[in-house]
């Protein structure tokens, strides 16, 4: 409970605190937009990096050379836990939006920084409007800027399973020509929604695939790309259970 309430209070006080930094982002961004991508992708990075070491998280990282550097991508990842945005956000090597529940934007001061980060909100409830997410996303991946969703649609809480993945989801991929990252992400719901609210003290492994040109698959493949993302994120996902956390 310890390591929750360290947490907790450095969360709520860089909120608080970086507010003059939050009007420095505006000015900046009415300049030089993309400078002003960098810097809060810096400024979130720094946080987010405290948050890991306060948590006592321990992050195994496999395939990270198979990110291309060279432009924006589509992460795809499984996902089981808040720390899923938080651990990973941290590897990003350019500007990357992350797709949000719409509900986000009912937090003060965080839901700024996650604009100024190219946070795409999705209503789950309302299809219309998640089809403009989507079409924002192939914006922002046609301006080099990368995203991450997780196609699973909500956090999945029943241990070592996938819920289908939403094929719609790709479609910024396949719309803004660029590549799929598949994300395997093991054993982070033990830093804290195994045992809410306590945050213990783990070992979450990360593993980045090969990238996937849509465009190059198979008729069949592309109308079934969700199951085939999924499959391959499974793979990754139970031969590094086996191997760091074998039963």
């Amino acid at each position: 409970m310890f390591r929750f309430i360290i947490v907790a209070l450095f969360v709520i006080l860089f909120l608080i605190l970086s507010t003059p930094l939050m009007l420095a982002e505006w000015i900046i961004g009415k300049w030089n937009p993309d400078l002003k991508s960098r810097s809060s992708l810096a400024i979130v990075n720094w946080a987010f990096r405290w948050v890991i070491r306060l948590s006592g998280v321990k992050v195994v990282v496999k395939g990270e050379e198979n990110i291309p550097k060279d432009t924006a991508v589509l992460y795809v990842g499984n996902h089981r836990s808040y720390y899923d945005i938080i651990l990973t956000y941290v590897r990003v090597p350019r500007p990357t939006g992350y797709v949000a529940k719409i509900e986000m934007l009912k937090i003060p001061l965080l839901s700024i920084w996650m604009k100024n980060l190219h946070c795409l909100f999705l209503d789950r409830k309302d299809i219309k409007q998640g089809l403009k997410t989507i079409l924002a996303g192939v914006d922002l991946v046609k301006n080099g800027i990368s995203v991450c969703i997780f196609p699973e649609g909500t956090r999945n809480k029943t241990k070592d399973t996938f819920l289908p993945f939403h094929d719609g989801s790709f479609k910024i991929a396949e719309k803004g020509g660029v590549p799929v990252i598949p994300m395997s992400i093991v054993n982070s719901s033990a830093v804290f929604e195994d045992h809410m609210p306590k945050i213990r003290r783990s070992t979450v492994v990360i593993e980045y695939g090969k990238p996937i040109d849509i465009k190059s698959l198979d008729k069949d493949t592309r109308k079934n790309i969700g199951n085939y993302v999924s499959g391959i994120i499974g793979e990754a996902y139970f031969r590094n259970k086996a191997e760091y956390f074998p039963d």
